[in-house]
Formats: C-alpha cells, structure tokens, sequence
C-alpha cells in the first residue's frame, strides 16, 4: 500500500484525520459502516483490507463470527489491537491487500472501502483479483469509493487535514475532477462506476453498484 500513509498517517495520525472530520463527513463515515452491517450475519468470517486503526474492524467484530483486518503499517495494527479490543476481537495481520497469505476460499465476504482502492495506490485489478481469490464461493467482495456528490464535503475534509498538518497544503492549481492533490506529494483520486463494473466483469462477477447517502459509491459483487 502506499507508502504516504505507512510513513505519514498511522496510527494516532491517521486517527486524528476521523477525529477532526466535519459532521457531514461522519455522517458519510457512519452510513458507510452501517451499508456493510447490514450485509454480514453471526455465523460469517469477514476481512477489512486496510484496516488502519481499527475504526471500521471494532464494529464489524460486533456483528462477524469472525474478523480478520489486514493493513501494511504495523503501528496502525498494534493500535488496532487495542482500539478494537473486546469480547469478540479480531484477528490482524501485517500484508500488502493485493497479495496476501490467506489460503483461496476463507472468507464469507471480504471489503474495500472508504475509497481503499485507490488510495492504496496498488494496482486496482490486482486487488480486486485478490479480494475475489479469498472469498468463498456465495460470498461476496464490497468496495468503495467516493460519490461525486460528496466532492465538495470530501474537499472541505481534506482542507482540515492539512490545516492541522496531516497532509501537505492542497495544490488548488493540480485539485479537481475528483483528485485532490497536495504540495506534499500526497493524492488522493477516486474510482468511476465504470472502472469498477470493468474490474468486476473482468473477472467474470456481475457487479451491483449503489450510491449510499450521496457520498459513497459501493461496488458489491458476489463469487461464484
């Protein structure tokens, strides 16, 4: 995954960029958590690419049999383990998302979101490629991305992060278009419907794609 984050925003940083999110941007947070919720029941094993600190996976462990997180930044993982730490608490490890050590076939559903396959800058394909090989056959793999009409929201988000010295000043001149660009070298871009339909057909799924509260854009698609 990308290095800006392993190097500039794990752990107790990349906490403090949800920390300091305006309230739309939680709304949009919270709607996402809620979208992949309602897809997982009691008796399902479940894996975050990405999984940061744990935001995502403490929820998801509430709900999962089982609760595997992955992400590339150890300081991020040993955060984790204490901020999703309790009865149920999931499993972590330390694997690039687009090649991981999991055997075929281990997981109920497995999930990509808040924009994850873009922002791991890893090749998109290759991930989803992954995702699918570690999914069972009947379960499904969920992904995400920004909705356009979340633009404005996600920019004033970005705008506080780097008014708190999280990312680098915004390069207005190089931002649009659904990148955000920073002076730093950090970029942030999104991934169209049509390239997630295309990365779905491509491996032979049938992608259903939803805009969920007018700021994500979910691709889920189950493996046959």
């Amino acid at each position: 995954m990308n290095g800006y984050y392993d190097e500039n925003l794990s752990a107790e940083r990349l906490k403090a960029v949800y920390e300091l999110a305006p309230a739309r941007t939680k709304q949009y947070l919270e709607a996402e958590i809620e979208f992949v919720l309602r897809k997982i029941t009691g008796t399902m094993s479940v894996l975050e690419l990405g999984c940061g600190y744990g935001r995502v996976l403490a929820r998801l462990a509430e709900r999962a049999r089982v609760t595997v997180g992955v992400d590339t930044s150890i300081p991020s993982l040993r955060l984790a383990r204490l901020f999703a730490s309790g009865a149920r608490s999931p499993l972590l490890a330390a694997m690039d998302a687009a090649s991981m050590g999991f055997a075929g076939r281990a997981f109920d559903l497995t999930i990509c979101i808040q924009n994850g396959i873009s922002a791991f800058h890893v090749d998109r394909a290759a991930l989803f490629k992954e995702a699918v090989r570690v999914t069972r056959s009947g379960g499904a793999v969920l992904f995400s991305s920004y909705a356009a009409e979340f633009w404005k929201d996600r920019l004033e988000w970005f705008e506080a992060q780097a008014a708190h010295g999280l990312i680098g000043p915004i390069d207005r001149e190089a931002t649009g278009d659904g990148v955000i660009v920073c002076r730093d070298g950090f970029r942030a871009a999104t991934v169209s419907e049509e390239e997630l339909r295309t990365l779905a057909t491509a491996l032979g799924l049938e992608p259903h794609i939803t805009v969920v509260d007018r700021s994500s854009l979910f691709c889920e698609a189950l493996v046959p």
